[in-house]
């Protein structure tokens, strides 16, 4: 795809909210429709943004957590320009959590398309998400809720469901900072010893929220489907596009993130998040995941994440640029017309193409795939022509060693 620059905005600011892939693809996007250089904020110097020309970074010890957070935007807010709108967005689970918090003090200087506390906490952990999806009627896998508390008693954990099953964290901005041997983002645990083992070491190191067990849903990652969608400021979905993953990561700190994406257009899926988007009043960016059951053949949903999803820019890549729907909404104040129900003939990728047809499982979506490919209809998030040499090579690099993340951690089920 190619990347048109349009004549550079001057009337407003990007700030991003993190420095990994999720800010790298919003700050091609911003770069790609309005020709801005986007400003970024975190903890560390990330390979995604570390070289990049794109983006502006800007490191602070201790930024995503309080009081450091608001200390520094307070700072950052002292000295804006006056005569230009400074957007923020997250690119972080952590820094959408910090985001709600102080919505109203931000708001006084800064433009957030987010949704309050109060929301945020109906919706921000699994737990609670599943409590809305029960009330909206959003299908889910069975679920079982564990505490703390249950674990240290040392009785016996009872499961509604058979192993396999899936087990998560409900509260993933607390994963974060938890560290043991074994750790992984999720698991899928084989065996009943394998459950008994794991638990205790999640809560002696550190961990204080809920875990999440689940039904197992059989299948392999083409089962799995991703939607991001932008909502805007009086609750309209302005743009929904579904996504169909071919692969996944297999490395332990980064399993489930997507690899290879096949964009797909499922009007039945768009309808029922629409609704629910609209229903609950939401605000901003949304990313959901959900997966094929074929026992009872319905999509069921994972979670949702409170913004862009970390390969949303495929939503860009086939022509929907998220930078733009959001400049619509909050800066340029332009009217909602209908919602844009996205479908594309572009394949997304994080990673060579030669693992894709290594580890991909065979099947008609790997066939497509591999025609979009062959008729140079892809890309990706990592590498952009109007970025740096040593950018390009860093990322070159970050893909030689995903073919050795396969090569140690892949299992095909």
């Amino acid at each position: 795809m190619s990347e048109k620059i349009s004549q550079p905005r001057e009337d407003f600011q990007p700030i991003l909210l993190g420095t990994d892939f999720n800010c790298y693809g919003m700050a091609r996007s911003f770069y790609q429709e309005y020709g801005i250089k986007s400003i970024a904020y975190g903890v560390m110097h990330m390979a995604p943004t570390r070289y990049t020309k794109l983006v502006d970074v800007h490191v602070v010890e201790g930024f995503n957590e309080d009081p450091v957070f608001i200390e520094t935007m307070r700072k950052i807010a002292a000295n804006l320009d006056p005569k230009k709108k400074y957007l923020l967005l997250s690119c972080g689970d952590g820094y959408t959590e910090l985001i709600a918090n102080h919505l109203d003090e931000l708001k006084e200087h800064f433009i957030c398309p987010y949704v309050d506390a109060d929301l945020f906490n109906k919706l921000g952990t699994k737990e609670t998400f599943y409590e809305a999806a029960e009330k909206y009627g959003l299908p889910y896998p069975k679920t079982k809720i564990i505490t703390k508390e249950e674990v240290e008693s040392g009785e016996p954990i009872e499961l509604p469901f058979d192993f396999p099953i899936a087990l998560k964290p409900s509260d993933s901005v607390e994963w974060l900072n938890i560290h043991f041997e074994g750790r992984k983002k999720a698991y899928v645990l084989d065996k009943r010893e394998q459950f008994d083992d794991l638990m205790p070491k999640i809560y002696k190191a550190g961990y204080t929220g809920k875990m999440i067990a689940q039904d197992f849903i059989p299948g392999d990652d083409s089962n799995m489907r991703t939607v991001n969608a932008y909502v805007d400021s009086d609750h309209n979905v302005r743009m929904i596009s579904l996504a169909h993953p071919l692969l996944e990561d297999p490395s332990p700190v980064a399993v489930g993130n997507y690899m290879v994406i096949l964009p797909e257009k499922d009007m039945a899926i768009y309808k029922t998040i629409q609704k629910f988007l609209e229903e609950v009043k939401y605000v901003g960016f949304a990313d959901f995941d959900m997966k094929y059951d074929r026992r009872d053949k319905q999509f069921k949903i994972f979670e949702i994440n409170l913004r862009q999803g970390r390969s949303s820019f495929y939503c860009t890549l086939n022509g929907y640029n998220l930078a733009k729907y959001v400049v619509d909404d909050v800066i340029d104040h332009k009217p909602f017309k209908e919602t844009d129900y996205a479908e594309g003939n572009m394949l997304w990728l994080n990673a060579p193409k030669k693992v894709f047809y290594k580890y991909a499982k065979e099947n008609k979506y790997k066939e497509k795939a591999k025609k979009l490919l062959e008729a140079g209809q892809w890309g990706t998030t990592a590498f952009d022509k109007n970025d740096s040499f040593k950018q390009r090579l860093l990322m070159h690099y970050s893909f030689w060693l995903i073919n050795k993340n396969y090569q140690k951690y892949f299992v095909q089920r």
